[in-house]
C-alpha cells in the first residue's frame, strides 16, 4: 500500500493507474496497461490519509485539484468509505 506500506495479496489492494493523458484512476480490473500503485481495499488507510505529493511521485504524474478530488472521490466510493 503507497499509504501505510502493508504488504498483502492484490485481492486486498487496490490499484491506481496512469492513464497515458496524464492523469491517474482506480484500476478495477488491476490489468490496466501503464504504472500503478496500489492502497488498501478495506478503507483503514485508502483516501483520508493519502499524500497527493506520493501518488504524483509514485506514478510519476502531476495532478491538477481536479484529477486529485475525483480520484479520492473514486477510492472513496470503491471501498466504501466516506470523504
Amino acid at each position: 500500500c503507497v499509504r501505510c506500506g502493508k504488504k498483502t495479496t492484490k485481492q486486498d489492494l487496490l490499484r491506481i493507474a496512469a492513464t497515458p493523458n496524464g492523469g491517474i484512476a482506480v484500476d478495477n480490473s488491476g490489468r490496466a496497461n501503464g504504472r500503478g500503485t496500489y492502497v488498501c481495499r478495506d478503507g483503514t488507510c485508502s483516501s483520508g490519509g493519502l499524500q497527493r505529493g506520493r501518488v504524483e511521485y509514485v506514478l510519476r504524474v502531476k495532478l491538477t485539484d481536479k484529477n486529485w478530488n475525483e480520484l479520492t472521490d473514486s477510492i472513496s466510493r470503491t471501498v466504501g468509505i466516506s470523504n
